[in-house]
């Protein structure tokens, strides 16, 4: 459902053509590898910006006690077609940031390929994750430190374990929906738009900002 700019289709021929429309549109994700892991501040601020700007007087004082201070940011972003879905995660504090998502590794012809059968697989950060201008639906929750290390060590092991990437059934949305799963959220029908996606996971969690998960 996804890759640098573009995933769309589940049949050859929508692939096929598909492949003729986005080959020169679809840049290589190996010119953006010395900035994977560091996103500018204004895109790290994003999503509290609204709450960070109000006035003094209208915040809860326990506002900033109900977040922890480590965070999984569930993105989308827009791509050539169906677009494509990935977290951002890390320390609220700092400004490194962690990028996950699944995508076909290779040129056109892997994303095509990947619509008949399954491709090796990348699951780090692709062309646009660190972009806030191509940013289309967002959900953050935050995390206390010891949950965010459980957290983060499954998004790390859920990369290492995902070799491969398909179209219709090992794709961008089934990648975070298994991290969110993990977190104890409620997951919607993953095979559907990034961006659905995200906002459906956001809907029905009611917007919940606080994760904590259950006992090992």
């Amino acid at each position: 459902m996804t890759n640098k700019r573009d995933r769309s289709g589940s049949c050859i021929l929508a692939g096929l053509a598909l492949a003729a429309m986005t080959a020169c549109t679809l840049p290589s994700a190996s010119a953006h590898e010395a900035n994977k892991r560091v996103a500018d501040a204004n895109a790290l601020a994003t999503i509290d910006s609204a709450s960070r700007g109000a006035p003094q007087s209208t915040r809860r004082p326990v506002a900033r006690a109900e977040k922890g201070p480590y965070y999984v940011d569930f993105r989308a972003r827009t791509a050539a077609s169906w677009g494509h879905a990935f977290v951002w995660y890390g320390k609220t504090s700092e400004r490194a940031v962690e990028v996950a998502g699944l995508t076909p590794a290779g040129d056109t012809w892997a994303y095509v390929l990947g619509h008949l059968t399954w491709v090796p697989s990348e699951t780090g950060a692709s062309y646009g994750d660190l972009d806030p201008d191509y940013l289309t639906a967002s959900y953050r929750v935050y995390l206390n430190e010891a949950d965010a290390k459980r957290v983060f060590a499954y998004i790390k092991k859920l990369q290492a374990s995902s070799p491969v990437w398909n179209a219709e059934t090992t794709n961008c949305t089934g990648f975070i929906g298994d991290i969110a799963e993990y977190m104890g959220l409620k997951v919607p029908y993953r095979w559907q738009r990034p961006e659905n996606f995200v906002n459906s996971l956001k809907d029905m969690n009611g917007g919940r900002q606080m994760v904590r998960l259950s006992a090992e």
